[in-house]
């Protein structure tokens, strides 16, 4: 046995002891659940957990991108939001960034909506670096109050800032509701909504879309392999765990844009996910699948060990995202194109791309016809859906500027390229489908997002882990970042429920261990040596959230639906009627009235102080000065009688 693995075998007896002070004194380490999901539940717990087994079979994944909970749920009455509390104890709530003279002045958060086409918003910056400044973490915690500077700052290099720059730094303060986004609002009212959910990995797109089915980005992997550390500060400049930037993986299929370029590839990903943990125990069978077993399986010997001992019945799970092969609507050959590489997490795992496994990736067409013809697998499982740069419903932004119709078609919520009415539409297609399907009755849909998008958010995460700190890159926090929106629908769930509880990306994959009674992958052997190999090197919790304190969603369900005291609710309960969905907001109205709710926001009265020159599109439509005043037709509409 080497040292390396000596001292990881060590360190891991004590891999669940509390957060030394010089690991950080920022955020507590997450209670530990070393026993799997049983240990410490009450009796309760236990029997809504029996109940939910025997009712639900399928779990749902919409995946969207870049919204953070403030920029989109904010004035959600009941959640904690931006007017939840008094400006002066809400972190964040006033920040400065400077003029175009370079004098500091103070900006506030502010409502968008039907006025400035709220719908269409250019990209701010989410990269690690400029997200853990924007956090803006001190001895006392992340402050949560230089949003708007260190994005402003992004977009000049000397002298005062531009006014191009200073609307990037306002937009990163901007939140919509109801009128921009009725239909998210509508899940949310009818529903569930989560109000403190995490991202699990402070950065851009691909961590969030990897710890969708692993609850982690690599920090195992760093243990066992310290030599593979990131040491560019999450920039994209080098390959390294835990995964902190958007470089492509080593396996396509890659958009044309992106091509099979060596130099922008991330490493070979080898730390266990759920696909394992689902295969159950026919797991073991898996690298004989895989001409590259040798290397891809490397690192998880004593994983498939574990999981097949723990003699589960193999269960399904499948990766549906846009463009991924020939979509129903795409012109022939050209699915590619509209395809977003680094957002398939699963593309990122070797022993998933090269083996059997590579049979459950597909494009969204494929979801639509699976659902509709009724051949996902009879044993259940999980299953993941995505968009990406076009949408197969052919929906067309309603902001007329040629640069928004060209650039905006986008429908996986991506600020810059998707539009949020598109996007919120084939979430509602989505769920339409599977309200229609058989699959409704035994059916859990989860809706969340992949990260923040570096919008300003007012809850300061958990800071529970601390990066490799070498090269280029600070010894900064990798994990929490900014809180992200998740709703749960289903025929079993709450209604009209806002549920506080602290969780993460890993949320998702610690419900699916709870509901087919898998084995938590942060309890797996080969992850609890490389928790262990990163302790020792001075890195508590890097090991995989689904085995700690973090909420596993069962807040979401009834426990009389569940018992059969109450009836399941119908599907008619969950189905949005197609004319909202084809027909997008910003040209109906449809809004906060239609759905009789009154934002906190206009509960409370706040004035809503839209800086003069804002423009929602300082990149695509460059403008010189009053650029919010785009149609104020249903603005005016709206704050004549808001609180009908």
């Amino acid at each position: 046995m080497s040292f390396r693995r000596l001292a990881a075998l060590c360190a891991a007896a004590a891999l669940f002891a509390p957060m030394s002070a010089s690991a950080g004194s920022f955020g507590p380490a997450r209670a530990a659940n070393a026993a799997g999901v049983a240990h410490g539940l009450s009796a309760q717990q236990m029997k809504t957990i029996e109940a939910l087994r025997q009712r639900v079979k399928y779990v749902f994944v919409i995946y969207q991108e870049n919204r953070s909970f403030d920029s989109y749920f904010g004035t959600f009455p009941g959640a904690d939001g931006l007017f939840s509390r008094p400006a002066a104890q809400t972190p964040g709530f006033t920040q400065y960034y400077k003029d175009t003279q370079g004098n500091a002045i103070p900006i506030t958060p502010f409502r968008i909506g039907p006025s400035q086409i709220a719908a269409d918003t250019d990209d701010v910056d989410h990269s690690h670096q400029r997200l853990i400044a924007k956090m803006d973490v001190t001895a006392n915690g992340p402050q949560m109050d230089q949003f708007a500077l260190i994005e402003e700052a992004k977009h000049y290099s000397s002298g005062n800032p531009t006014l191009q720059a200073k609307q990037y730094g306002e937009l990163a303060m901007a939140y919509e509701d109801c009128d921009t986004i009725p239909l998210y609002w509508n899940y949310a009212n009818r529903f569930v909504l989560f109000d403190h959910v995490f991202q699990r990995e402070i950065g851009p797109s691909t961590p969030g879309n990897i710890a969708i089915i692993s609850a982690q980005s690599g920090e195992t992997q760093y243990g066992l392999h310290p030599s593979e550390g990131y040491t560019d500060n999450g920039s994209g400049t080098v390959a390294g765990v835990p995964v902190e930037n958007d470089r492509d993986p080593a396996w396509g299929p890659f958009n044309p844009g992106d091509g099979a370029n060596p130099s922008n590839e991330q490493l070979n990903l080898t730390f266990a996910t759920l696909p394992l943990t689902l295969a159950g125990s026919s797991v073991t069978s898996l690298p004989a699948s895989d001409p590259n077993a040798s290397t891809d399986f490397a690192d998880l010997g004593a994983d498939l060990t574990q999981i097949a001992k723990e003699k589960i019945s193999p269960l399904g799970w499948g990766w549906y995202q846009e463009g991924y092969d020939q979509e129903p609507t795409y012109p022939q050959g050209q699915n590619l194109n509209y395809y977003i590489t680094h957002h398939n997490g699963p593309q990122y795992f070797g022993y998933l791309t090269n083996s059997a496994e590579n049979a459950n990736f597909h494009g969204l067409g494929d979801f639509d016809k699976a659902v509709h013809d009724g051949t996902l697998p009879a044993s259940g499982g999980v299953f993941y859906v995505k968009g990406g740069f076009q949408n197969i419903l052919k929906l067309h932004p309603a902001n007329p500027l040629p640069a928004v119709q060209s650039r905006f078609n986008g429908d996986d919520d991506h600020p810059g390229y998707s539009d949020a009415q598109i996007s919120e539409a084939n979430v509602a297609q989505l769920v339409n489908q599977i309200a229609k399907s058989q699959y409704w009755a035994q059916s859990a849909i989860v809706v969340t997002w992949d990260d923040s998008e570096g919008d300003y958010d007012h809850v300061p995460p958990p800071l529970t882990e601390i990066g490799p700190g070498v090269g280029n890159s600070p010894q900064d926090f990798v994990s929490d970042g900014p809180r992200v929106p998740l709703i749960v629908i289903s025929p079993f769930a709450n209604t009209g429920t806002v549920v506080h509880d602290s969780g993460d990306q890993s949320s998702v994959v610690k419900f699916v261990d709870t509901l087919f009674g898998l084995k938590p992958l942060g309890t797996l052997p080969d992850e609890q040596l490389g928790a262990g190999g990163a302790a020792a090197l001075g890195h508590v919790n890097f090991l995989p959230d689904d085995a700690s304190g973090i909420t596993d969603l069962l807040k979401a369900f009834d426990p009389d639906r569940l018992s059969g005291k109450k009836a399941p609710l119908p599907a008619s309960y969950a189905e949005v009627p197609n004319r909202y969905i084809f027909e997008l907001p910003q040209q109906t109205g449809f809004g906060c009235k239609s759905l009789g709710i009154v934002p906190v926001d206009y509960q409370k009265h706040i004035v809503n102080n839209i800086p003069s020159d804002f423009n929602p599109l300082p990149g695509t439509n460059p403008t010189q000065a009053k650029a919010h005043r785009i149609d104020a037709r249903a603005e005016v509409m709206r704050e004549k009688d808001p609180e009908d």
